[in-house]
């Protein structure tokens, strides 16, 4: 029998041996603030269920194939794949945007304007895709902030208390995610500016 004393690197062990308790105790340890974090983010009850459904999938999967990273933070590395999770959805269903282009929904898209030729569109889509690169080139904890403030609409308040840092750390993380977005541009000799 397991004891509730165990911390979650042991559990994480006996789950490995063969101990399908163990796993049991570990969800029903963090199960309630998995689900908060990722309800929180897409204010959804029943799309919260799938993608915490699809979390602890990839947990499972994970430490079955032996790519677990012990580092004896299991909690926040679950909370990292949640989060992945609702970035990963809200970019397949093309949610994250606040502004509406042409023919896409796109946080960086052109509020729409007639008359648009086809190279100046062309033009705007290719500077999507490079701001979507740099942003993808960011360090993890900046491409966090930048993210779940463009794409989620989410205040520094709210980023703070999900990625359990202060306030003043998240706006410094976007900060430095601006100045190495606009050292890039500069380095790659980029112009973003839209037709």
């Amino acid at each position: 029998m397991l004891s509730k004393v165990l911390n979650d690197q042991q559990l994480v062990h006996a789950y490995l041996e063969g101990n399908e308790k163990a796993f049991e105790l570990l969800l029903s340890r963090h199960k309630r603030k998995v689900w908060s974090h990722i309800y929180l983010l897409v204010r959804d009850r029943e799309l919260t269920e799938d993608l915490f459904q699809e979390a602890f999938i990839k947990v499972v999967h994970t430490l079955k194939s032996g790519k677990y990273n012990e580092e004896g933070k299991f909690l926040p590395w679950v909370m990292r794949i949640a989060h992945n999770l609702v970035i990963d959805h809200f970019r397949r269903v093309k949610k994250m945007p606040l502004v509406r282009s042409n023919d896409d929904h796109d946080v960086f898209g052109t509020i729409a304007q007639p008359g648009k030729n086809v190279e100046q569109q062309l033009v705007n889509v290719q500077i999507d895709a490079d701001v979507r690169k740099l942003i993808d080139n960011l360090p993890d904890e900046q491409r966090e902030v930048v993210l779940m403030r463009t794409y989620l609409g989410m205040s520094f308040k709210e980023i703070a208390e999900h990625t359990e840092v202060s306030i003043n750390t998240a706006l410094g993380r976007m900060r430095y995610a601006l100045i190495n977005m606009r050292k890039m541009i500069k380095e790659h000799e980029m112009v973003l500016e839209r037709a």
